[in-house]
C-alpha cells in the first residue's frame, strides 16, 4: 500500500476511536484507564504483530496486548502486566533483581511480609543506628577522660588530704627576702610517733620522748641545676631569741648553740628561722618525716636498689650488710642512714650516705612504675605522707617538683655538696665538739643560693 493511504487508513482509524480526534497520545490520551468500550483492531499491514493480533491498549488491554484491564499511560507501552498486584502498591518489575514466579513477593499466594507485599522481611536489615560509628567513638573517648579527670581530681584530694600541714613559715622580723630559684629545708626527725614497742625495738630507734634532727639538707631548685646541700646537726650557730614552747609565755633570748638545738627547742618554726638567720637564704618550703614515714615510703615502693661499697655492720643501728647492689628494705634503709660508725669522719660519712639514699629513693618514688600503680601509689601516700609534715602552702604538685629535683640531682643534673666546714672539730665554752662553718666558703655557696647562679667548686 503506498505511504499516503497508510496515513489515511491511520488518521480514520484514530477519529473512529472513542474519544479520538487528535494524533496519537492526543485527545482522551489515546489509552482508556479500566475503559469498557474496546478499540478497532489495526489494519493488518499495520499491525507488527501480525494479522488478527489486538491492537496496543486495546479491548486485549494492558501491557503489549496481553490481557487484563487497561493500565495508566505512564505504566509504558509493550511492557509485560504485573497480575495480582494490590491497589495502591508500586508494580514490581520482574528481571530487575526481584524474584518471580509463584511464592515471590506480591504474587498470588503468596505470604504476606510485615509492612505488606514487598515488606521488610526477616532477612532485611536492621534499621541503622541514629549515631553513626565516628560518633560513638568519639563520644565514648570524651566518657572515658571524663572518667579519669575525675579520678585523677579525687585522688589528688584524697593524697593532699593526708599531708600534716604546719605553720612553720611564720614571718618575724628581719627575715630574708625571697630569692631566685625554690629553697627546700628537707629533715630527717628521730620522732618515733607511729611506733610501737615493739617497732622501736626491731628499728633500734630506742624510746625517746620529743624529736631531734637526724638529718638535715637544703635543697636549691634553679635554672643552673639542682644542688641538695647537708647541714651538719652539730653545726655550732647562732640560734635567734623565741618564745618558750613550754607555754609559759616567755622568750628565749638569742645563744648560740648546735643547730639541733634549734629543732628540739622550737620545732620546724625555729629550725626554718635559724636557717635562714645563718644562711641568709629565704626558705621557701618545709618538708619533715619521721622513722615511721621514712620505713613505710621505702616499704611501699618495693624497696631502694643501692650498691654498698664495703661490708656494713653496725651494732647501734642494727645494720649487717654485704657489700654489692642490693634491694634495701625500710627497715635496713633507715639503718643506713643512720648508722655512722664505721665512718672516719663520723657524721659527714652519713650524711654522704644520706643525700645518696634519698637521691635513690626520689628517684624510684618519682617513677611511673611508682606513681601509676595503685598498689604501690595509695599505699606510699597513705604510709608515708601521713606522716609527713610540711608547710602550710605546699601541696603536692611542690612535693612532685621536690621528687623530680632529688631525682635530677642523683641522674647528674645538679650536684650533691656539704656546707663548707671550716673546722669538723670545734670545741665548744663547754667542751663538746662541735662543726664550724667556713665563714667565707660558705657566704660563696648561700650567695649562689639566693641568686640562682652556679654553685662553685669549693673542693680545690
Amino acid at each position: 500500500m503506498p505511504v499516503s493511504g497508510i496515513l489515511s487508513h491511520m488518521n480514520t482509524w484514530q477519529e473512529d476511536r472513542p474519544g479520538g480526534g487528535g494524533a496519537y497520545g492526543q485527545g482522551d490520551g489515546g489509552y482508556r484507564q479500566g475503559g469498557a468500550s474496546a478499540e478497532p483492531p489495526l489494519p493488518p499491514e499495520l499491525n507488527p504483530r501480525g494479522a488478527g493480533a489486538g491492537a496496543p491498549g486495546g479491548a486485549q488491554g494492558g501491557r503489549g496486548g496481553y490481557g487484563g484491564a487497561a493500565v495508566p499511560p505512564q505504566q509504558g507501552y509493550g511492557r509485560p502486566p504485573q497480575q495480582g498486584r494490590a491497589p495502591g502498591v508500586p508494580q514490581q518489575q520482574p528481571g530487575y533483581g526481584r524474584p518471580t514466579g509463584p511464592g515471590a513477593p506480591g504474587a498470588p499466594g503468596a505470604p504476606v511480609r510485615p509492612g505488606g507485599p514487598g515488606g521488610p522481611g526477616p532477612d532485611a536489615p536492621a534499621t541503622a543506628s541514629r549515631w553513626p560509628r565516628s560518633r560513638k567513638i568519639k563520644v565514648g573517648a570524651l566518657a572515658l577522660v571524663a572518667a579519669l579527670l575525675v579520678t585523677g581530681i579525687g585522688t589528688y584530694v584524697w593524697a593532699d588530704s593526708q599531708l600534716n600541714h604546719e605553720n612553720v613559715l611564720a614571718p618575724y622580723d628581719n627575715r630574708p627576702a625571697a630569692g631566685k630559684g625554690t629553697n627546700w629545708l628537707i629533715v630527717g626527725s628521730d620522732s618515733r610517733e607511729g611506733l610501737s614497742d615493739a617497732d622501736e625495738d626491731a628499728l633500734h630507734t630506742g624510746s625517746a620522748q620529743g624529736k631531734r634532727s637526724d638529718s638535715m639538707m637544703l635543697l636549691h631548685i634553679g635554672d643552673n641545676g639542682n644542688t641538695l646541700m647537708s647541714i651538719p646537726r652539730d653545726s655550732w650557730v647562732t640560734i635567734p631569741a623565741h618564745l618558750d614552747t613550754s607555754g609559759s609565755g616567755k622568750t628565749v633570748p638569742q645563744t648560740t648553740s648546735k643547730i639541733n638545738a634549734a629543732f628540739a627547742r622550737g620545732g620546724g618554726r625555729l629550725l626554718v628561722q635559724t636557717v635562714e638567720t645563718n644562711t641568709g637564704v629565704h626558705i621557701d618550703h618545709y618538708a619533715e618525716i619521721g622513722f615511721a614515714g621514712f620505713v613505710g615510703i621505702v616499704d611501699s615502693v618495693g624497696g631502694v636498689d643501692m650498691c654498698i661499697e664495703q661490708d656494713v655492720k653496725d651494732r647501734d643501728s642494727g645494720l649487717d650488710l654485704k657489700a654489692g647492689c642490693q634491694t634495701l628494705s625500710g627497715k635496713q634503709s633507715l639503718a643506713f642512714v643512720r648508722q655512722r660508725h664505721q665512718m672516719a669522719d663520723q657524721d659527714l660519712g652519713r650524711m654522704r650516705n644520706q643525700q645518696k639514699f634519698l637521691s635513690a629513693l626520689a628517684s624510684q618514688a618519682a617513677s611511673p612504675a611508682t606513681l601509676l600503680n595503685p598498689f604501690t601509689f595509695y599505699p606510699m601516700v597513705s604510709s608515708g605522707l601521713g606522716t609527713l609534715i610540711v608547710d602550710e602552702d605546699a601541696g603536692l604538685t611542690d612535693l612532685g617538683s621536690l621528687f623530680l629535683a632529688m631525682k635530677g640531682v642523683s641522674g647528674g643534673d645538679g650536684k650533691s655538696i656539704t656546707v663548707p666546714i671550716g673546722n669538723p672539730d670545734f670545741r665548744t665554752p663547754t667542751g663538746e665538739s662541735a662543726v664550724k662553718w667556713d665563714a667565707t666558703k660558705s657566704k660563696q655557696v648561700f650567695d649562689a643560693f639566693k641568686n640562682d647562679t652556679p654553685v662553685p667548686d669549693l673542693k680545690k
